[in-house]
């Protein structure tokens, strides 16, 4: 490691949690004599990157921020670089500096510091506001606030799979909500859609993600878990509310699958360029009954598989023209075959959007799963 790289990885390691960007502007001046450093972070509907220090939001499609950030490389325009800010495949933002690097040794340090950087902004979100203020548009509900707390990221990228997840609409979203954790070859994707509207629902949802990782990290199987958070949701409302889910455990190294379906979203698989509804048992939503049993079922992906699980407000988001429905669904998948999981649910949801003409007036949830299997 460079002495120079070395320098700026103690600077960003000792930043205050809201100076980091300040900082690392001052090491890579001194370092690297690079100007006009600035960070863009991604705002929550995925539509406009938003520099922290000052500048215009940039939200035109194809700009060189957007496509970096789109891409996940390096991109240059005249003498301005831009490079991906992302931590474990966690979507942060772009860095913005000038001049562009002079040699290949020079950009790949760059680069290494872009994702350093991405991993200090995360850890110092926990000690300041100023990152989660500034990456947003215009001012979130209470309802909001409290799902997109919730979430354990928007993307993550690990050893054999990509996944990403997307809310709508997003500053105002109110029951639906995802969880995900990866643990000793094993992913568990959660998506849920809690009953009723504003902090109803969200404080629904809230009871119910809680109590499935409560469940999930006393190591209880996915049948347990459902027991388990359908009890909770039982025991607080009396069979009132209930909270639709869709409980997921991946095998990364064989590609099985095991699913509870509880009232669940629908769950489309893309393979081999085709669309296929993947069938599901349903069960009674959590916290409708008392005592509910479930059972889990299996079914296995094949490498290079898409899993995609929408919520009802998806298909059923009406237009001018009528209901968004399942051609267009299936249209759409098929379409974003070729993009990364964070993409595809981002042009979904804002194709979602562009059809409506409008917010939507029901809550939609979209992740996106693929599997490539593990390296030999």
């Amino acid at each position: 490691m460079s002495e120079r790289l070395t320098a700026v990885r103690r600077a960003l390691a000792d930043a205050p949690a809201d100076r980091v960007v300040e900082c690392l502007a001052e090491a890579l001046a001194k370092e690297y004599g690079v100007d006009d450093l600035d960070v863009l972070l991604v705002d929550y509907r995925l539509s406009a990157l938003i520099p922290l220090r000052s500048g215009p939001s940039v939200t035109r499609p194809g700009d060189p921020a957007w496509r970096c950030f789109d891409h996940q490389t390096e991109v240059g325009a005249g003498h301005v670089t831009y490079l991906p800010v992302t931590a474990r495949g966690e979507r942060v933002g772009v860095l913005r500096f000038i001049p562009r690097p002079s040699s290949a040794v020079e950009r790949a340090e760059l680069a290494e510091i872009a994702t350093l950087l991405g991993h200090e902004l995360q850890a110092a979100a926990a000690g300041t506001d100023r990152y989660t203020v500034a990456a947003r548009a215009q001012r979130l509900t209470l309802a909001a606030e409290m799902q997109w707390e919730l979430l354990p990221g928007r993307s993550r990228v690990g050893s054999g799979f990509s996944l990403a997840g997307q809310l709508e609409p997003a500053y105002a979203i109110r029951g639906d909500g995802f969880d995900w954790a990866e643990h000793d070859g094993r992913l568990s994707v959660t998506v849920l859609n809690g009953m009723g509207d504003g902090m109803t629902a969200a404080l629904l949802t809230a009871l119910a993600v809680h109590a499935l990782r409560n469940a999930r990290r006393a190591g209880l199987g996915l049948a347990d878990q459902a027991a388990l958070a359908d009890q909770a949701v039982f025991a607080q409302h009396r069979g009132a509310s209930h909270v639709e889910a869709l409980l997921l455990e991946l095998d990364l190294e064989t590609g099985e699958v095991q699913v509870v379906d509880a009232g669940s979203p629908r769950m489309l698989v893309l393979r081999a360029g085709e669309v296929v509804e993947q069938p599901l048992e349903a069960q009674f939503p959590l916290g409708m009954f008392e005592t509910s049993d479930y059972e889990t079922q299996t079914f296995r992906l094949r490498p290079g598989d898409r899993l995609l699980i929408v919520s009802d407000g998806v298909s059923e988001a009406l237009g001018h023209a009528g209901r968004y429905g399942d051609s267009a669904l299936h249209r759409f998948v098929r379409r974003t075959g070729g993009q990364a999981p964070l993409q595809a649910v981002r042009s979904l949801l804002g194709d979602l959007r562009a059809f409506v003409s409008a917010d939507l007036e029901d809550d939609a949830v979209a992740v996106c799963l693929d599997w490539t299997a593990p390296a030999s």
